[in-house]
């Protein structure tokens, strides 16, 4: 059955792959975003299109008047480097998912998703690599990534609260580092696995040797491929489960793993240059994934190697034609 959506955030990584995967199923999309339209990774044509800053209420209200599912993609946001170095600018992000809320209660949205993250998980059980998985219960006692974890723990407290207060079918998914071809790669925002695809495909592009390394290469993640979050995001919308859940790959990698990968993907090797006085986050992390197996029958269809293999050649074609994220963007 066709319905009204509204992505917020859809100029995003993320957010624009939800939006072409909801367009072919027939739904009316509005796509909302606070970057100019030019700077939006995808752009597509048979969607309504705006620029608009969703921290304020007004906004919020007016963009939110008549749609049946509000899909929350939108915050201030980037790899590690820019969650440490911008703890104040991630926390303001809280304001987005506040006044989104407050709209869908006022304009009585049926349903609503929050993107949190798996930095709301407590770090004090992230202080290995190759830790077990994280389950859900895992985010409490809180002990959250400084800035962007706060604000990811709390709006997810937030929708539970208008579920409870308001009667909002509120969904909250907890990523672990999606990645994928047309995203950020490079500018500071992106994340490790983008950036050391284009530092390897440069290395190769220049016939140069080394590249930098934040950390010692052993801290490990799990990754999950665009595709996979994808189809996971909409399964769990559709579903009457509420959350959190992890939406994630237990596939567990170290940098230096990673490195390895992409090196026999691009044939290419390369030589690691370790900086230890730059951020890497938490020692260990990664996703358990019983819940989704039982809740959804879900589980991730691509392996970290065949997304890396995806992502790599895109990097590497986008370098050659000399495109950058300020060029990205993309009609359809």
């Amino acid at each position: 059955m066709k319905k009204k959506y509204l992505i917020c955030g859809a100029g995003g990584f993320i957010g624009g792959h939800v939006t072409k995967e909801l367009l072919s199923l027939g739904h009316e999309i509005t796509c909302v975003d606070i970057k100019p339209l030019d700077l939006w990774f995808q752009c597509h044509n048979d969607s309504k299109n705006v620029s608009l800053d969703l921290k304020l209420l007004n906004n919020c209200e007016k963009i939110t008047l008549g749609q049946d599912y509000v899909i929350n993609m939108a915050c201030n946001m980037g790899g590690i480097g820019f969650i440490e170095w911008n703890k104040a600018e991630c926390m303001i992000s809280v304001l987005i998912n506040t006044h989104l809320l407050m709209a869908c209660a006022k304009n009585k949205v049926k349903k609503y998703f929050f993107s949190s993250s798996a930095c709301a998980y407590n770090k004090d059980l992230q202080q290995k690599g190759f830790i077990d998985g994280l389950k859900e219960s895992d985010a409490y006692p809180a002990n959250p990534e400084d800035g962007y974890g706060w604000e990811k723990l709390f709006s997810e407290r937030m929708c539970r609260h208008f579920f409870e207060d308001f009667g909002i079918d509120t969904k909250v998914a907890r990523y672990h580092n999606i990645f994928g071809p047309q995203g950020t790669y490079d500018g500071g925002r992106e994340k490790s696995p983008a950036a050391l695809c284009r530092k390897i495909a440069l290395a190769k592009i220049n016939r140069t040797n080394d590249i930098e390394v934040w950390g010692d290469g052993n801290q490990t993640r799990s990754y999950l491929f665009i595709e996979d979050c994808v189809e996971a995001t909409l399964k769990f919308f559709d579903s009457k489960f509420q959350g959190p859940i992890n939406i994630g790959s237990e596939e567990q990698v170290s940098i230096n793993q990673m490195i390895e990968i992409i090196e026999n993907i691009a044939n290419y090797k390369v030589n690691k240059i370790y900086n230890t006085d730059m951020p890497v986050g938490v020692k260990g992390r990664s996703s358990n994934n019983q819940k989704i197996i039982e809740e959804l029958n879900w589980k991730p269809n691509y392996t970290l190697t065949q997304g890396l293999e995806k992502t790599y050649h895109w990097i590497e074609d986008m370098i050659k034609n000399k495109k950058n994220n300020s060029s990205l963007f993309t009609m359809s």
